[in-house]
């Protein structure tokens, strides 16, 4: 097998696997109108990340064997980057679901904006001391498929796998979270459950798709398929056919034209979603008519 096919089967299964729970818990961020809310743990968890790999610059070459040793554990992708990410968006998700202003007249989705400026402005501060700061942002922003393996794509899959588990036992809670947040006891309780699996998953993505592809993962197909229908498993169909047609689409421009992974997808998740607002016009006019 060659290099390319390898990396392009990775690719296929690894975002088969992702757009299913992506654009199901879009969906609930649409509807509930938390848009920004996904960049905000994409941000942090690249902060995590990009710390990581300041202590790996400032420790990877002491004279401490032992210290040096530890600092290997925190380059970028190690075990230690996925946990100062993890850990990064824990906070977040605790500060999304404590942070809930009931006056209309600070609406939700402005202390999201606030707190993605904040997310984003610690990552700049910390990138400013790093060496070859500008290549760490760009990996964070397009992220970095030349070391994906068919062992991250198998955990991957299997913490996905696990997630959808998890939100099918207790799917009528947090569809009452969508629908009839006020009906629920321990609001803030399932708020923070949602948002920290949000959390992990872009623990998980963000290191290989980078921040504005898993922000495309999870928006762009819920959006189109929101376009269509109201039904959580017919919507979660749509947008997984849609998403995926669109990345195999723009993974097999990637390779032909040789352009960046990550934007290319993105801009073909975009295309689909402009085809799909057209169309959706198109159907409206023509019953109504």
């Amino acid at each position: 097998m060659s290099e390319a096919v390898r990396l392009f089967s990775l690719q296929i299964v690894l975002i088969a696997v992702v757009l299913i729970l992506h654009t199901y818990l879009g969906l609930h961020i649409i509807r509930r109108t938390l848009i920004f809310s996904d960049l905000v743990l994409d941000q942090l968890a690249a902060f995590g990340a990009l710390l990581g790999v300041g202590i790996y610059a400032k420790y990877a070459f002491s004279e401490s064997e032992t210290v040096a040793n530890i600092a290997a554990y925190f380059k970028y992708a190690s075990v230690g980057s996925y946990v100062l990410a993890m850990a990064a968006v824990l906070f977040g998700s605790l500060l999304l679901a404590v942070i809930n202003p009931k006056s209309k007249a600070i609406p939700r989705e402005a202390v999201i904006g606030i707190l993605y400026a904040m997310a984003l402005v610690i990552s700049l501060l910390l990138t400013d001391k790093l060496p070859d700061a500008e290549a760490y942002v760009t990996t964070t922003l397009a992220g970095s498929l030349l070391w994906v393996n068919w062992t991250l794509v198998g955990v991957t899959a299997f913490v996905y796998i696990a997630l959808l588990l998890f939100h099918y036992a207790f799917r009528h809670k947090f569809i009452t979270l969508a629908e009839n947040p006020q009906s629920l006891g321990n609001e803030k309780l399932w708020d923070f459950l949602f948002f920290t699996t949000q959390g992990i998953i872009t623990v998980l993505i963000v290191p290989i798709a980078g921040v504005l592809l898993a922000y495309a993962f999870l928006m762009i197909p819920a959006a189109t398929a929101a376009l269509f229908t109201k039904k959580w498993g017919k919507a979660v169909l749509i947008g997984w056919s849609t998403g995926f047609v669109a990345c195999l689409l723009g993974l097999g421009s990637s390779y032909t034209y040789n352009l960046p992974y990550g934007p290319t997808l993105v801009l073909f998740l975009g295309l689909f979603f402009v085809g799909a607002m057209v169309l959706r016009c198109v159907l409206s006019r023509c019953s109504a008519a």
